[in-house]
């Protein structure tokens, strides 16, 4: 069972199938599709479903947690938080993505803070680490909100879209956090 967790505005969750239409819209937009490695556009009916089906599954055998980030006021579902947990280097992943609407709002640098907390403080974890591509601003700041430090880019590391994209990698050590 996936863990849930509370900050002052959000509730860090697991997804329930009910969310997947929701995450079509929001993952269906293509401003979140052109900045985010994982999210294709357009957005398949149908894919959010299959995906929320895996999660409790990858969780258990790969340490992959995926979480919604809703409001605790209301329940309305901004956007995803997930964090790959690599028990071998005792290091983990941070990735995320929030719907267009919820943008500039402070949200992912509060649910993203909570997960590093979770990473750190209960998991132990000695690095948390994150990759952005460089046609994405606004993300590298969240990261740097978060104190992560740069520790440099990779040339035409991923293709998106048929078009390789630079990723900058950035990193926050636990004697650092």
């Amino acid at each position: 069972m996936l863990p849930t967790f509370e900050t002052k505005r959000l509730v860090i969750r697991p997804y329930v199938k009910t969310d997947a239409d929701k995450v079509e819209l929001l993952a269906g937009n293509p401003k979140v599709a052109e900045t985010t490695v994982a999210i294709p556009h357009p957005y398949p009916k149908g894919l959010a479903a299959s995906w929320i089906s895996k999660h409790e599954k990858k969780a258990i055998e790969i340490g992959s947690y995926t979480f919604a980030v809703v409001l605790k006021s209301s329940s309305e579902l901004l956007g995803t938080l997930t964090f790959r947990v690599d028990i071998d280097d005792n290091k983990a992943e941070l990735g995320y993505w929030f719907g267009v609407p919820y943008w500039g709002n402070g949200y992912c640098t509060e649910a993203a803070r909570r997960i590093i907390e979770f990473g750190f403080n209960e998991l132990k974890l000695n690095k948390i680490w994150a990759s952005v591509m460089t046609k994405n601003p606004a993300s590298m700041k969240i990261l740097t909100k978060l104190d992560f430090e740069k520790e440099g880019v990779f040339k035409q590391d991923i293709m998106k879209s048929g078009n390789y994209e630079d990723m900058v990698y950035y990193g926050l050590l636990r004697q650092n956090y």
